[in-house]
């Protein structure tokens, strides 16, 4: 009992402890994005459906013995592929922005394929074996210490792994710990195979007809993993698109979703039905209704009971529907095909279907009609009831994406995320660029005011400031993220602003609704690809200033703020040049990263607040900011614009210094 229990629990916690390892350490690679975690939830998704129907392949059709070598021979070559940390070769080569999904899923199967498909088949098939061995006893509570293994593990990363250990650490102590997860589970498979037949005779052929589950049953199995699935994909985009891809924002939902699991599948004292029933017919329409809000502290709590509520209620009718030990792998099986169609429905076709961020409302609209369909064998006014919640659902769900396509002229949706413009015609025409549910600046349409400084970038702003302050020699900028262009406003006959965009359609949608690129008389030139990437396959380009704006939602890619990035950023300055971070956010204050890293280099950080006036909607076009000007150069920082509003960031010589090995988003939220 204890070898499987230990082999189980070891497993689980290796599965998931090394979801956010591998996706941190791959996630510089493709511009930071928040899709790179749904699409590596896809791969850890699907991996898992293999291992489950492997477990199922090989318990029905081999005998034990049998099962145990071909398990064996597995294991062994599986160690091969230690350690796990992914070759430098598949990081995206030359320019072109283009969509990385299958190259990302190319890459996790290259290095942790094999040993995440043995790490998914071990739950079922220990406790098909525990079965095999101890047919007195009802495995389905191994289950639920798997699925607790797998919240320690995530809980734990944050916690306990990340803020500590550089990430080679973390893949070297993973591949260890893995190697003795592979001497256990080898061990488990001899001990229970131990004077068992030669000849696979699996329990369900022995079964009565009657017994074998109904093909609705699995039919509602498949359903009822894939809802809670899609909601948690669905919940994990809305966070980490407008607050930041990083493991923390990954861990939570994921660990909502692992504690249903544990609580359903553990005793049935937890699955109160009508209290689970009750509870989600007033959340789900709840988060209908906010599911374009930007107040985080208000939304997520929201979203996190929603995610809990619901997925209660998806794995608590698992449970009710569950069938006898004899067909655990069957029924896990099936689980894991929900949980893969989830996943590839939020990660996969969502963002080829459809054109804006509409899965979360649809998701929860699907989940109301689940709810429904569940209470029609009870009382009619139950029924009804439910059925209420699913017109309240869909709508308010389509309430929300009404308002958010309201006046909207261009909607474009990629890997990357959302990009939409809307014209506000009063008291000025203005054109704005979103980027997910955030402004990323916009342009006065009025043929006199077109080229004026605006959002983020006017005469005022840190932008405007350090334009202001810059000899007036032909200038070379470079920008890391491009929006509408705005910055090109500042550009003069005679300059160079070089623009590095990783999402193609940002670069389309900036030159066919704005013309700030066009009406320049400096040169434009748009390099397609990550900012960071780019600059570190060019030559050096002697910036007199190197502006880093480059935000998916509100959200910053940490690979920006980095002592690798900064190396990079300051082999393409001038002596005399000058960085500009944009660090208006609402939730993570950038400043003691750059301080530190300003510092590491020999230079000064000074922090530029700006709050236009706004008298009467007169300058309703400009946006309150937050930029932070790095420079050695004291002349440029003395200089009147400047000197009058900065504020020199203050030492803090207690924060770590971030790396592409460590990085650390507790200490900067806000």
């Amino acid at each position: 009992m204890l070898l499987h229990a230990g082999t189980i629990f070891l497993s689980a916690f290796l599965l998931f402890l090394v979801q956010p390892i591998i996706a941190k350490q791959i996630l510089p690679w493709f511009g930071g994005a928040a899709a790179v975690w749904a699409t590596c939830l896809v791969f850890f998704q699907s991996v898992l459906l293999f291992g489950y129907a492997y477990a199922d392949w090989t318990t029905r059709f081999l005998a034990p013995r049998r099962q145990a070598w071909l398990h064996l021979a597995l294991l062994a070559a599986s160690l091969l592929t230690l350690p796990i940390i992914p070759d430098a070769g598949w990081k995206p080569g030359g320019t072109g922005g283009g969509e990385p999904t299958l190259l990302i899923l190319g890459l996790l199967g290259a290095t942790i394929g094999l040993a995440y498909f043995l790490l998914s088949t071990t739950s079922p098939l220990v406790q098909a074996w525990f079965w095999q061995r101890f047919r007195h006893a009802v495995p389905y509570r191994l289950f639920a210490l798997s699925n607790f293994a797998s919240l320690l593990a995530l809980l734990s990363y944050p916690v306990l792994v990340e803020p500590f250990l550089p990430l080679a650490v973390q893949s070297w102590m993973w591949s260890g710990a893995y190697a003795v997860f592979a001497l256990l589970c080898a061990a488990t498979a001899l001990v229970s195979t131990r004077g068992a037949a030669t000849t696979a005779a699996p329990a369900a052929a022995a079964d009565p007809a009657e017994n074998v589950p109904p093909f609705g049953d699995r039919l509602l199995w498949i359903a009822l993993s894939a809802m809670g699935s899609c909601l948690l994909l669905a919940v994990t985009n809305h966070l980490t698109q407008n607050i930041a891809s990083i493991p923390f924002l990954w861990v939570v939902p994921l660990s909502l979703y692992l504690v249903t699991f544990i609580l359903c599948f553990d005793h049935p004292r937890w699955y109160r039905r009508g209290v689970f029933l009750a509870l989600a017919a007033l959340l789900l329409p709840a988060m209908a209704w906010y599911s374009d809000s930007l107040d985080l502290w208000t939304a997520a709590p929201l979203y996190a009971a929603g995610l809990f509520v619901c997925c209660m209620f998806c794995h608590g009718e698992l449970t009710l529907l569950k069938p006898g030990p004899q067909h655990l792998t069957t029924f896990y099986l099936m689980i894991s095909v929900g949980g893969a169609v989830g996943a590839l429905l939020v990660g996969i076709a969502a963002p080829k279907l459809l054109s804006g961020y509409y899965e979360l409302g649809i998701a929860l609209t699907a989940c109301a009609l689940l709810l429904f369909s569940r209470t029609l064998s009870g009382r009619w006014w139950l029924a009804g009831g439910a059925l209420a919640v699913v017109a309240a659902t869909a709508t308010l769900a389509a309430i929300s994406i009404g308002e958010y396509l309201s006046d909207t002229r261009v909607i474009l949706r990629n890997f990357y995320g959302v990009v939409r413009t809307r014209d506000f015609p009063e008291p000025v025409p203005f054109r704005v660029m979103y980027h997910g549910a955030i402004n990323h600046g916009g342009q006065l349409l009025d043929a006199a005011y077109r080229g004026r400084p605006s959002s983020y970038f006017g005469p005022t702003s840190g932008y405007g400031r350090a334009f202001a302050s810059l000899p007036d020699a032909p200038r070379r900028v470079g920008v890391i993220g491009l929006g509408p262009g705005a910055i090109a406003a500042y550009a003069r006959t005679g300059d160079v602003f070089r623009f590095y965009e990783i999402d193609p359609q940002v670069a389309a949608v900036a030159i066919k609704e704005f013309t700030f690129l066009s009406d320049s008389p400096a040169r434009m030139d748009i390099i397609l690809g990550d900012g960071r990437l780019s600059l570190e396959r060019e030559p050096d380009q002697h910036y007199d200033l190197l502006a880093i704006d480059a935000f998916s939602g509100d959200s910053i890619p940490m690979h920006l703020l980095t002592r690798e990035a900064m190396a990079t950023y300051v082999r393409h300055l001038k002596p005399e040049g000058v960085i500009v971070f944009q660090a208006t956010n609402r939730f993570v204050d950038i400043s003691p990263v750059v301080e530190r890293l300003a510092a590491e280099f020999g230079l000064t950080a000074v922090l530029v607040t700006d709050w236009p006036d706004n008298i009467d909607g007169a300058s309703y076009w400009l946006s309150s900011t937050d930029q932070i000007i790095v420079t050695r150069n004291a002349r440029f920082l003395a200089a009147e614009p400047i000197q009058s509003v900065a504020e020199p960031l203050p030492p803090n010589a207690d924060f770590r210094v971030w790396t592409d090995d460590f990085y650390n988003l507790f200490r900067i939220l806000k």
